[in-house]
């Protein structure tokens, strides 16, 4: 039987052609990009669970660093004065029958006792005294340290070293936080005057009485200098100033709340002059009162060498995703290299937290809430 030659050449039925690669499923191309949309949302996602605990750290986290840290200025007080009413001699004012003189509508006016000045200056972080400011709730003792560098700032409120302590002649001035590392002054723009702080150092307890609460630049440093001197008294206005940044959750400015010193002043300490120039020295003019205020306006959102453990927890991390897809293809479980590598990646988190400062990054994005 003849057949044609198109019979002959005709494929097979069922021979047709295979269908291309392409035609089986999603190009090549489209893994890739979903890969790189897989990665990049996973970036997005740590980078998020990492922004959400830098702002748990800096709410509460700085807090329970502080609170542990006025517990050891508590004791370094209590151990302080006790060495100091061994040593210092007292002499009580004279007796009078008079009644306590008071300032009109304002708290009672009460005299220390004059403490010999046998005790020692304090050093740079060295606890100077603690304070209290019951109209705003501040009732339980609040330390306050030598120098407000950054890292006094951490264990409580900080006294300028180039002013005299709180009870002595003069404009004493004390830096504090509101809104981190215990916040020790959150609430001071709720004063009014004739308010009571009440500060207790080695040399005694006094009482201070609201005068005014104002709003200054970071630049305005005249607030912590002598106020109203007069060639009888060149060391002012016997006052205490307090410091913080204002707004609340900004750096843009400074609150200050200036009180007056109810009652007589008591003598500066016995070298206490030289050991304020030392401190200042260490902790450098621009931890306040050179230029600025305080250190917040200079203060960049991070230090080095601090700021390396952030690369440090990304290696980390990263590892232990490497770690994880490798044992994927082992009988080990994967979920072994998060047991081990996250509490890693949280311990260097912490150490990067400690070197980020949230005043200096509001301060540099400008931030005021």
């Amino acid at each position: 039987m003849l057949t044609t030659d198109t019979a002959v050449g005709a494929d097979p039925p069922g021979d047709g052609p295979l269908p291309s690669a392409a035609g089986a499923g999603p190009p090549a191309s489209r893994h890739r990009v979903a890969r790189v949309v897989g990665a990049v949302g996973r970036l997005m996602m740590t980078t998020g669970v990492v922004i959400l605990l830098l702002v748990a750290y800096q709410i509460w986290g700085t807090n329970l660093h502080t609170d542990r840290e006025q517990g050891e200025l508590a004791d370094e007080f209590a151990g302080a004065a006790a060495g100091a009413q061994a040593e210092a001699t007292t002499t009580e004012p004279p007796a009078t029958t008079d009644a306590p003189a008071t300032t009109e509508g304002g708290p009672v006016a009460t005299t220390p006792p004059q403490v010999a000045p046998t005790i020692a200056p304090p050093g740079v972080g060295e606890v100077i005294g603690s304070f209290r400011i019951p109209a705003i709730g501040r009732d339980s003792p609040y330390y306050t340290v030598e120098g407000t560098g950054t890292d006094q700032l951490k264990r409580g409120a900080a006294h300028y070293p180039g002013t005299p302590l709180p009870g002595q002649a003069g404009n004493a001035a004390v830096a504090g936080h509101r809104t981190t590392y215990g916040a020790p002054l959150h609430d001071v723009d709720d004063l009014v005057p004739g308010d009571e702080i009440i500060f207790e150092t080695l040399q005694g307890e006094f009482t201070y009485a609201v005068r005014e609460v104002k709003i200054v630049e970071p630049e305005d440093v005249s607030v912590i200098q002598p106020q109203n001197p007069t060639p009888e008294k060149p060391e002012g206005e016997d006052l205490l100033t307090l410091t913080a940044c204002h707004p609340k959750f900004s750096a843009a400015q400074r609150i200050i709340v200036v009180a007056e010193l109810v009652g007589d002043p008591v003598p500066k300490l016995d070298g206490q002059d030289e050991a304020a120039a030392e401190v200042q020295e260490l902790i450098g003019e621009d931890a306040g009162g050179g230029s600025t205020i305080d250190a917040f306006a200079t203060e960049p959102a991070l230090t080095f060498p601090g700021a390396w453990w952030g690369l440090v927890a990304m290696l980390v991390w990263g590892l232990t995703r490497v770690g994880a897809v490798l044992l994927r293809r082992t009988k080990v479980p994967w979920i072994a290299s998060y047991v081990v590598g996250l509490p890693a990646t949280l311990v260097v988190l912490y150490l990067f937290f400690e070197s980020f400062s949230y005043e200096g990054f509001a301060r540099t994005v400008g931030l005021s809430i």
